[in-house]
């Protein structure tokens, strides 16, 4: 008889944020059977930007999960001088707080009867025909377990980075929102994003080098400081990175990384959710398929162009160009308005069928 124990669950999920959760949804609107490991209770809170992409509340909808928030327009950049201003043509984005997404997230995911189990992520352990992970036995495993994810590490996917390392602040002000667009303000060195998240606040994030300090950052921004100086901050100051992670590949055996843990570029493009919604419907469609070895390449298809503007304007970010960013965007609003409707995930959707606001 054979010492290899029957799996328990279809899929073992590593790391129960807002990723790992719709990976969960997504596995259980599959009919497969699906167990999510977390440490942490309650709401799980971190340092982003906050403004989910029409695509984004797309992936969500699909789901069955509608989260409270502000409409988000479209995008502005500004560095004080000039700006570039475009609004999406058909469907309009969502602010929401992190931990209002996670909520709406886990309550979904209970709906549907998926298992959290409160443990310490271990690396899982291949076997005959499934894996283990702790105590837990799963025909395959999903890692969705952040960043800095552990699996990643361990199996041997992670590649060196390359290039300056970029880190990410944020924190929330009691503030009316003054706008109904992300606010872009474009510095010499960082990046303050402003979106709006509810009736009275606001989230306000920074991207950065190493070192990067949250307040003189915002100070750079004199209109931007004025609007936030009496304004309370709400939340503690946040902070992620480096953000860029490197992957060989995005499977080991039975073992696929979605999310975060999959690959991070950069999060000035603001589209990482609809990259990591993306990325967990194709990894629950390869299990449905019985095809690790597949959902790499449809992981690159499904997030190609995103990914690559992304990368674009990184580049740009970080070159001697950086000051052209905001007056190439004034000077040519046609590009720059293409470039918003790829990040929004809508270039190639038809009139009608925008997602409402909340």
């Amino acid at each position: 008889m054979s010492d290899v124990p029957t799996p328990e669950v279809d899929v073992v999920i590593i790391g129960g944020g807002p990723i790992g959760l719709a990976t969960a949804i997504e596995a259980r609107l599959a009919g497969l059977t699906a167990v999510v490991l977390e440490r942490r209770t309650g709401p799980v809170d971190k340092a982003c930007g906050e403004g989910l992409m029409p695509a984004a509340l797309t992936h969500l909808a699909r789901l069955g999960v509608d989260p409270a928030g502000m409409p988000i327009a479209g995008f502005r950049y500004t560095d004080g001088v000039r700006s570039a201003e475009h609004r999406f043509r058909t469907a309009v984005g969502r602010g929401v707080r992190r931990t209002v997404l996670h909520q709406a997230l886990a309550d979904r995911a209970a709906e549907l009867g998926v298992q959290v189990r409160r443990a310490v992520a271990v690396p899982p352990v291949q076997q005959a025909g499934g894996v283990r992970v702790g105590d837990t036995t799963a025909r395959y495993a999903i890692a969705a377990d952040g960043l800095h994810s552990v699996t990643r590490r361990t199996a041997g996917l992670a590649l060196p980075s390359r290039g300056a390392r970029r880190y990410g602040l944020r924190r929330h002000f009691a503030v009316a929102p003054w706008s109904d667009l992300v606010e872009v303000h474009w510095g010499p060195s960082s990046e303050v994003y402003v979106t709006p998240v509810a009736p009275d606040l606001v989230g306000v994030a920074v991207l950065g080098g190493r070192g990067c300090d949250f307040d003189s950052a915002v100070a750079e921004h004199p209109a931007l400081a004025a609007r936030l100086r009496d304004a309370p901050a709400i939340s503690a100051l946040r902070g992620a990175g480096p953000l860029q992670q490197r992957v060989r590949s995005r499977t080991a055996g039975r073992t696929l990384l979605v999310g975060d843990a999959a690959g991070y570029i950069d999060a000035l493009t603001g589209e990482g959710l609809a990259v990591g919604l993306a990325g967990s419907r194709q990894a629950v469609a390869a299990i449905v398929r019985d095809d690790p070895a597949g959902y790499d390449a449809a992981w690159r298809s499904a997030t190609r162009a995103p990914r690559l503007l992304t990368s674009a304007v990184l580049t740009l970010a970080l070159s001697p160009a950086r000051r052209a960013v905001v007056p190439l965007a004034a000077a040519v609003p046609g590009l720059f308005g293409a470039a918003v409707e790829v990040l929004s995930g809508t270039a190639s959707r038809p009139r009608g069928a925008a997602v409402p606001a909340r």
